[in-house]
């Protein structure tokens, strides 16, 4: 007789992958000023008892939370609580942020949605004790943007740098509040960007999702090195999910990166989605299954694998140099842990380290995003060690 153990795996919403990711991604960013546990239970109530297919009743739930937290930043704005302010718009920011994202194809009430988080991000760069620039970093392809954190505690007048991706379905204001505070407390700035296929990028933009992402990479390295509060030889990258198949690309093809983490691996993207599709997208997935036809700029399915064949790690990561780091989630049941490891195997990096967190320690789902703080730390600490004491 045979006795399955008892999954560890916590879901708000049981049942429901998709909802229970978003939620626990959000209750996850609390630390670092993402989310208010009296504000969430707010958004779960509305979707007590709904249909996991409804995400016209997600959108409305968690914008309306927004409309809420928004309304008391701009209350503490109008009487010059600009600390009050700051935190309640990056709150407000996170929830229409997360609200968008499985309303796709985008129409105008998702954009309008979407742009009120940027907006209320662009309120918390001006009124938040950290100094943070609204950039323009210039590509081939167009200007794609983000946001310079500056390092705060820096040892020097030229700090290192992070170049901070996003990934499949994450934007550069979602990606702020998942470490970005504790980074630059270090005495490392963050350049925090939209790529192609994600974000402002292209939903005002129309810069899809493209294989060689070391187009994008290798711009910001260029914007970086004219920089004079940058050490160009100390400048890192790292992305998140689909985040795991950018930086790893981007460091095997641009050799001025000086360290890469790959935050959950990606090894084919291809048999990826080949299998989630031939699944017919009954499995544990972030966002709805369209959302990959809209990313790549196509009508159907068989275009979107078309498009992805080239998105393959192999006989790329043989020609990374740099320090090496992959962490993955031993339950992701987003990309499996064998992907992590075929990733491991294959890097060319001397200095290379695959992580792996159990459900035991936490930090076992896709990304840590069940113990964030727990992934973050690791993570930061290990570019502390490559960046600012190596």
């Amino acid at each position: 007789m045979t006795v399955k153990k008892e999954s560890t795996y916590f879901m708000y919403f049981p049942g429901n992958y998709r909802w229970s990711s978003a939620f626990i991604n959000m209750m996850s960013s609390a630390p670092y000023g993402g989310s208010e546990i009296s504000e969430l239970h707010k958004i779960g109530i509305q979707l007590k008892d709904k249909d996991p297919e409804d995400d016209e009743a997600w959108f409305h739930a968690c914008v309306n939370v927004a409309d809420k937290v928004r309304a008391h930043a701009e209350r503490f704005e109008a009487s010059k609580h600009a600390t009050s302010a700051a935190h309640a718009y990056l709150r407000a920011c996170n929830y229409y942020q997360m609200a968008e994202r499985f309303r796709t194809p985008k129409d105008d009430i998702a954009l309008a949605a979407y742009k009120k988080g940027v907006d209320c991000f662009h309120r918390h760069v001006a009124l938040t004790d950290v100094k943070i620039e609204i950039v323009e970093i210039p590509t081939a392809a167009g200007p794609i943007p983000g946001y310079f954190v500056h390092a705060q505690n820096a040892k020097s007048k030229k700090s290192p740098c992070v170049v901070y991706f996003d990934g499949l379905d994450v934007t550069k204001e979602i990606q702020y509040v998942r470490g970005v505070p504790d980074l630059i407390k270090r005495g490392i700035s963050v350049l925090v960007m939209d790529g192609p296929g994600t974000g402002e990028a292209i939903r005002f933009r129309g810069q899809y999702l493209r294989h060689d992402y070391e187009v994008a990479g290798s711009a910001c390295v260029d914007w970086l090195e004219k920089r004079d509060d940058v050490n160009a030889k100390k400048i890192g990258v790292v992305a998140i999910s689909l985040g795991g198949y950018y930086a790893p690309r981007m460091a095997s093809m641009e050799p001025r990166f000086a360290a890469c983490i790959a935050w959950g691996a990606i090894w084919d993207y291809h048999a990826t989605w080949k299998k989630r599709i031939d699944a017919k997208f009954k499995t544990s997935l972030s966002v709805p299954g369209h959302h990959i036809t809209w990313i790549l700029g196509v009508d159907t399915l068989e275009e979107a694998l078309k498009k992805l064949e080239p998105f393959k790690l192999d006989g790329v990561v043989q020609k990374m140099k740099c320090p090496f780091l992959i962490v993955h989630g031993a339950e992701d049941e987003q990309v499996p842990l064998a992907d992590a490891q075929a990733l491991f195997n294959a890097s060319g990096s001397p200095d290379k380290k695959l992580r792996v967190f159990t459900a035991e320690e936490g930090g076992a789902q896709h990304c840590q995003r069940d113990y964030l703080t727990l992934g973050v730390a690791e993570m930061w600490n290990w570019f502390e060690d490559k960046l600012l004491r190596s």
